[in-house]
């Protein structure tokens, strides 16, 4: 697999065109920390990480719903294997005037872009999400 995050923002997405409550992914420390940002800005309801046998990890990430509509309009995977997307404090996006995030990987970790903006620092732009 040559984008681990971007097949779990697939499985994401998929799984809230179908309605499920929840879905499952490979474990990764980066899905975890961008799964940390989707939980505290609300965006998911939770995850749970569990070992399998073989040793590797798995992660079942519950959706969150309000209204019969998934939370999550739509997200989108901006820097890509084949073409990396960095963004300093100023050339930072607004996402849907402020309504939605951007998830930044920044020296200081994984980050909503208005964190990153507060903390004062700059990264790889991962994904969008409104």
């Amino acid at each position: 697999m040559n984008d681990p995050l971007g097949d779990m923002l697939t499985r994401i997405r998929n799984a809230q065109m179908r309605g499920k409550s929840s879905v499952v992914s490979p474990a990764s420390k980066l899905r975890v920390w961008v799964l940390d940002v989707l939980k505290d800005e609300g965006y998911i309801r939770g995850y749970s990480e569990s070992k399998l046998d073989n040793g590797s990890g798995e992660l079942e990430i519950e959706l969150k719903y309000y209204e019969g509509q998934p939370v999550i309009q739509e997200i989108q995977r901006v820097s890509k294997p084949g073409r990396r997307v960095y963004s300093s404090v100023k050339t930072m996006p607004v996402i849907s005037n402020g309504l939605g995030i951007a998830i930044i990987s920044t020296p200081k970790g994984v980050m909503s872009d208005n964190a990153a903006r507060d903390n004062n620092v700059g990264g790889e732009i991962l994904c969008r999400v409104f």
